[in-house]
């Protein structure tokens, strides 16, 4: 799905005009009027006039005027109304103009439309499997030996795999995929795996089908090893309409990996929720991190000598933007204080 097909249908939503459950809160030092510039995203301008940017799909909307209302470029400027009851509008003016192209005569914008996230910072987790079931890597083929009996492999070289199902078109490509951590729910035992990380190592096009089959590596992003994973290489089709909105059922979870390994979680990184598709999750579904409060001992009155747990503090917010079976991808969006992975999630 191309970036403009993406706003398009993600804009369109904006401007069909959504209901408001209760009343849309504007930040105190809101402006009335803001240009795009480059580099903005939809959340960042929302951001800018709401104390909730993430429900700006119920407040934008567009002048009747303007021809091709579902894409917002630089240069566009966005200002505040009211409503007949009152309620904030987001509402867009087009700003830079068309240029007439030679010599066959016809108009087009000179930039870009805007994003609705920061892609960059989740571009790199929407091409290939990112999870893999126990099932799925049971399954998979493996890579059994290099060329020569080498162990590491890289960009040209010939690696030979088990498992290959045979009778496939010639020149298929697969996958190779690294096996990385077990994503389990706080707590549970070791075996209760939610599924497994897969890591991205290379591209490989099959030159013989058999027992093994004999394959090229024809790109690679790290070197590949004898043990590595094969999985048939689809055109994944990954929904990238990120349209926030709240989850329609209860949500209790928790952030339970985090990419990259690092301890202390913040804006724009990718964190691992233990819930999925099973769930009820959805790209587009924001949710609320909080932290447990800590426990301090009571030294004062007559429940001197006592723990007490203090109140649940809240970290900031998430927007999930992949989902698989038991776990999501969810971007961190707005960070309040650092966050930790086993901090909970639940309904904004």
């Amino acid at each position: 799905m191309s970036k403009r097909l993406i706003l398009g249908l993600a804009l369109l939503c904006l401007g069909m005009g959504v209901a408001l459950a209760d009343t849309i809160k504007l930040k105190a030092d809101h402006p009335d009027r803001y240009v795009v510039r480059k580099g903005d995203t939809l959340w960042d301008i929302s951001a800018r006039f709401l104390q909730s940017p993430w429900r700006w799909p119920e407040v934008w909307s567009f002048n009747p005027q303007i021809k091709n209302p579902h894409l917002i470029y630089p240069g566009d400027v966005v200002y505040l109304e009211y409503d007949a009851q009152g309620r904030p509008i987001l509402r867009v003016q087009r700003g830079k103009p068309t240029v007439k192209l030679s010599p066959k005569v016809r108009a087009e914008r000179v930039e870009s439309p805007i994003a609705t996230i920061p892609m960059d910072a989740i571009s790199q987790f929407l091409g290939e499997p990112r999870v893999l079931s126990e099932r799925e890597v049971e399954d998979a083929a493996y890579i059994l030996s290099g060329r020569d009996e080498r162990l590491i492999s890289a960009t040209g070289d010939t690696i030979y795999a088990r498992g290959l199902l045979p009778g496939q078109d010639p020149k298929s490509r697969y996958l190779v995929l690294r096996v990385g951590q077990p994503f389990r729910n706080p707590g549970a035992a070791r075996g209760d795996i939610l599924g497994y990380e897969a890591l991205y190592v290379a591209d490989a096009l099959v030159e013989d089908f058999g027992d093994p089959s004999t394959l090229r590596i024809i790109h690679s992003s790290r070197e590949a090893l004898v043990g590595d994973r094969l999985v048939p290489k689809g055109a994944e089709s990954v929904d990238q309409a990120f349209i926030p909105h709240a989850p329609s059922m209860p949500v209790e979870g928790s952030i339970i990996a985090v990419v990259d390994g690092i301890a202390r979680i913040g804006q724009f990184q990718t964190v691992v929720l233990n819930k999925g598709e099973q769930d009820g999750m959805e790209v587009g579904h924001v949710l609320a991190v909080y932290q447990s409060g800590a426990e301090v001992r009571d030294t004062f009155g007559e429940h001197r000598g006592e723990l007490v747990k203090l109140p649940e503090t809240r970290a900031g917010i998430v927007l999930v933007y992949r989902t698989f079976d038991r776990v999501s991808y969810a971007l961190v969006m707005d960070a309040e204080r650092d966050m930790h992975i086993y901090d909970t999630v639940r309904n904004p």
